[in-house]
């Protein structure tokens, strides 16, 4: 049988550690490149890929002892060069220096300003954005006056960092004790920001705070708008990127910023074809009437089984589009997998809603069958 994809396993694996030991190997020749591969992989695949971070960042640590002041000028000298700086977007870096951060972490928390000096190097190999969360946690007053300097750093990847490493709902990142809105000046100085890498960040980031403040976050994107310090197509971008969770809820403001009539008069009838089975898939077609050429935007939303009786509604995208002559017609197959790890389907009585412009206006109900 084949096996399946296992990101762990590209990410951290015999070749990387080699890699990563050449280096050090290379930047101080006390360093036992030879012990330290053994010592990390003997464990590495009985690991999960944090837990890799880790167990490579301990044996880093064993293999050059001491507090930061010690390791420093040796983790600095290791690095490789600089990710391409003619780049603007999708250069995450190499996972494997993902461990160093760890380190600094480890040894540094009593030596903020040089750790930020570190870091501020690592980031330019592979974002730091998980590292540096604990040292915003307890020196958060120095962290921000850097973050401050960062917003005008000629890396992106280093002005990332400042939107990236504040995130309320950071992937896999330690929670931080800043308040919801206490980023927001940075984010003012990084929403113009040339690079698309920077300003997905900050949308995204944006995006976390409208969960709790979806009107502060409308604000702010008019008033970006209206301080004219971004390109007109690169802000319709981060708008839309920013305002995704708040449209997938049905928010009008939202709406209306994005230019859909949450009042519309437009009617939906909604179609399930066929039969919808566990490992095939819920085929279905939606029919909207209205008035003209209106723009709209068309999700739909599946309120599936769980154990216990319960129900789950999950929204997914179906169109952003207009009517014609007041009329359209859609069709979805949405597949429903048997073999996903993240959500297990549940035989039983469904329910497909059509939600145009935030207002559900349809609705079909159907069963699932195993």
């Amino acid at each position: 049988m084949a096996q399946g994809f296992s990101l762990k396993d590209q990410l951290f694996n015999a070749e990387k550690t080699r890699y990563l030991a050449g280096l050090f190997a290379a930047a101080d020749p006390s360093f036992n490149a030879e012990a330290f591969q053994s010592r990390v992989t003997a464990r590495l695949l009985d690991l999960e890929l944090k837990e890799r971070m880790a167990w490579i960042a301990e044996c880093l640590q064993q293999a050059v002892p001491g507090d930061l002041p010690d390791v420093a000028p040796v983790i600095l000298k290791a690095l490789p060069p600089p990710l391409d700086p003619s780049k603007s977007d999708d250069d995450f870096g190499d996972f494997i220096f993902a461990p160093l951060g760890d380190w600094v972490v480890t040894v540094g928390l009593d030596h903020p300003e040089l750790a930020l000096d570190v870091l501020e190097e690592l980031t330019q190999r592979f974002s730091m954005e998980w590292a540096i969360r604990p040292f915003l946690n307890q020196h958060q007053d120095q962290v921000l006056v850097r973050m401050e300097h960062w917003c005008q750093h000629d890396s992106y990847h280093v002005r990332r960092l400042v939107s990236e490493g504040t995130r309320p709902r950071l992937p896999w990142g330690q929670a931080v004790g800043l308040g919801l809105t206490d980023p927001l000046p940075l984010l003012d100085r990084l929403h113009g920001d040339p690079t698309r890498y920077v300003t997905r960040s900050v949308a995204n980031h944006l995006n976390d705070i409208s969960k709790k403040y979806p009107e502060l976050v409308l604000d702010r994107l008019q008033e970006w708008s209206r301080a004219d310090q971004q390109a007109a197509d690169e802000l319709r971008w981060m708008t839309s990127h920013t305002l995704r969770g708040l449209v997938k809820s049905g928010h009008p403001g939202a709406m209306k910023m994005l230019g859909y009539d949450p009042d519309a008069e437009i009617a939906a009838t909604a179609q399930v074809i066929g039969t919808a089975r566990i490992g095939g898939a819920l085929e279905f077609e939606v029919t909207l009437n209205g008035k003209g050429d209106q723009p709209v935007l068309v999700d739909y939303i599946i309120h599936f089984q769980r154990p216990g009786g319960k129900t789950s509604a999950k929204v997914h995208k179906l169109k952003q589009t207009a009517l014609r002559d007041g009329t359209l017609n859609l069709s979805k197959k949405h597949k429903l997998k048997g073999n996903a790890t993240t959500f297990k389907l549940v035989p039983g009585a469904h329910r497909l809603e059509i939600q145009v412009n935030g207002q559900v206006r349809a609705a079909a109900d159907f069963d699932l069958l195993d």
